[in-house]
């Protein structure tokens, strides 16, 4: 699907000699032994947008913005609790199990950003705890978008690739899944640095759509791609977290990966979906829209990405930063949908917390 772009070429950005470096020595680094690995996609899944950042108890988020895997979910709704400054409990109900991916975006101008504390089993449902801080570090309240799914098996039908890590800051995986039936790693090089390796995936060059969250309950964290490699034998990402301080910072951390397929995984349904990856222009595999309409992308801070013909609430949408500094990047305000067209506005942050242009990657989905 073309593109239409008034972006800057795409040498403009480039990674920073250090983590050419240290990519050098991290890709020689031997990984720990794999978790077992899932070889039906997904098994379990729901999303959510909090659009109200200081809730009332058990509130319910916008309804045209959640939906999940569980029975009747339009009259089993996901809520949300406030359990501290900056930090929320978001029930999905009737999803319990373990394992799984979670991801998280933050929704504002300001500057805070969200991550994800950690998630379980809670009764018959599934609670993913949240964490938002301010650019200084300090816990602050924030609209977000969030995730959950886990899958195993084979997906029916074929058709696109699927993959996701939880990644312990040892690099050990606390669940993994690969579509192809491979047994994805992640291996810990210097601080804050890691190499994912998701084999049987993707393509020789760059296709499909990355998002990567960090998960800590101990303070703020914020992790992004740093680098990607494509390879007829699968796909290395380097991922690279930092702490609120803006240094480089061991935190466990989630990477989902696919290829023509939504972000939490399915095939088919949902059919309306697509993806964007921004590197100063926009790489024409990882430039994807479900029913064949044109995403267009308009340089600017916050940026403005619309996709044509894909817009069917319920939704979700998902940004990762990408690049080796500091910085980060959210959503500025909710996506709105108009003649079946969806308008997204990510939003990026260089260290200091000040707006700025800088690459992303930009996920949306539809449940149908």
């Amino acid at each position: 699907m073309p593109v239409r772009s008034a972006a800057p070429p795409r040498g403009s950005f480039r990674l920073v000699p250090l983590v050419l470096a240290l990519l050098a020595a991290l890709l020689a680094v031997a990984v720990p032994a794999a978790a077992p690995a899932h070889a039906a996609v997904p098994d379990r899944w729901g999303f959510a947008y909090l659009d109200n950042p200081t809730p009332p108890p058990g509130y319910v988020p916008d309804p045209s913005r959640q939906w999940g895997s569980w029975p009747s979910p339009a009259a089993n709704p996901v809520k949300v609790d406030q359990t501290g400054t900056g930090t929320y409990a978001v029930h999905f109900p009737l999803i319990a199990g373990v394992g799984g991916v979670a991801h998280v975006t933050a929704v504002n101008r300001t500057g805070t950003w969200c991550q994800v504390q950690g998630w379980g089993t809670a009764g018959s449902g599934l609670d993913v705890k949240v964490a938002c801080y301010n650019p200084a570090g300090a816990p602050a309240p924030s609209p977000f978008t969030v995730l959950f799914s886990s899958s195993t098996g084979t997906p029916p039908p074929p058709g696109g690739d699927y993959g996701y890590l939880y990644s312990l800051p040892s690099g050990a995986l606390l669940s993994q899944y690969n579509s192809a039936g491979g047994a994805n790693l992640s291996g810990h090089g210097s601080t804050g640095l890691w190499k994912a390796w998701l084999p049987g995936l993707g393509s020789t060059t760059e296709v499909g759509n990355v998002q990567v969250t960090a998960v800590d309950a101990a303070q703020g964290a914020r992790c992004k791609v740093a680098g990607w490699y494509p390879s007829s034998t699968g796909q290395t990402f380097l991922v690279a977290c930092f702490d609120a301080t803006n240094a480089p910072y061991d935190t466990a951390w989630t990477l989902s990966y696919s290829v023509k397929r939504a972000v939490h995984g399915p095939a088919y349904p949902p059919k309306s979906f697509g993806y964007l990856w921004y590197n100063g222009a926009v790489p024409v595999g990882t430039d994807f829209n479900s029913v064949g309409g044109t995403n267009t992308f308009g340089a600017g801070v916050p940026a403005a990405v619309v996709m044509s013909g894909v817009a069917v609430p319920s939704d979700h949408a998902q940004v990762t930063a990408y690049g080796s500094g500091p910085g980060w990047c959210q959503l500025a305000l909710p996506w709105t949908r108009s003649s079946g067209a969806v308008k997204l506005a990510p939003l990026c942050f260089n260290p200091g917390g000040a707006p700025v242009a800088a690459p992303f990657l930009l996920a949306y989905t539809s449940a149908f």
